[in-house]
Parts: C-alpha cells; structure tokens; sequence
C-alpha cells in the first residue's frame, strides 16, 4: 500500500507531461526539443487559423547544425529554413520557380532529415 502512494503521483505526472497531441489545428512533438522562438511560432499555428501558415516543420542536420523548415502550405511560397537562433538562414525550395531564393541550392544534397517538429491536420 505503501508504494501505491509513492507510483500513484508519478504516474500522473508522466500522463500529463508525456501527451504530445494537440487538438487545435496540429500535432506536435515534445517541443521542449527545439528552440523556444519556434516552439512559440508552432503554437501559434495551434491557437488560430492562419490563413498562409506552414503545413508541416521539420528538423534537419544541414552543415553541422540543426535546422528547421517550415513547408509552406500553397502555390508560389518559399519554404523556409531557420537556424536554432530563429534566423531565416534561406529558402531552400519554393517560390515561382520552385528552386527557392538560390541562397543554399546545396540544402537537397548536404540537409539531412532528422524528424518531424509539426504538421497540420487536415
């Protein structure tokens, strides 16, 4: 009985701290993984209808470092990369040519996919 009493509190805590799902407009991972500046963009995204906002956040390794890609959601829109800083540090695909702003062409061989941050529910 005892020991009901300590893993009864425990337990709690890893339910409430280990959900990941969000029921308002996505679905996130534990974004206590990422940069607070785009944890705090993703929320935004959960809180309102946003009508030009990203479909999906992913999590690369580009030139050593992590990187984070907002995929835009529609025609002609750059598809942004930032760095852990929040800097925009390109846009790698995307825009009227799809080839994006030409300021990391080298993104599709050196950028490295780690796992997805973010994506919309449809």
């Amino acid at each position: 009985m005892k020991y009901m009493k300590l893993l009864l509190p425990l337990g709690l805590f890893f339910i409430v701290t280990g959900s990941c799902n969000n029921k308002s407009g996505g679905q996130t991972t534990r974004n206590d993984s990422i940069p607070a500046c785009l944890a705090k963009q993703i929320e935004s995204f959960n809180k309102k209808e946003i009508t030009n906002m990203p479909i999906q956040v992913d999590e690369y390794m580009y030139k050593g470092k992590r990187a984070f890609l907002f995929t835009a959601d529609c025609c002609d829109q750059f598809n942004t990369l930032y760095n852990e800083n929040c800097e925009v540090i390109c846009s790698p695909s995307g825009g009227l040519e799809g080839g994006g702003d030409h300021k990391c062409e080298d993104f599709s061989k050196e950028g490295k996919l780690v796992k997805q941050i973010w994506k919309k529910k449809e």
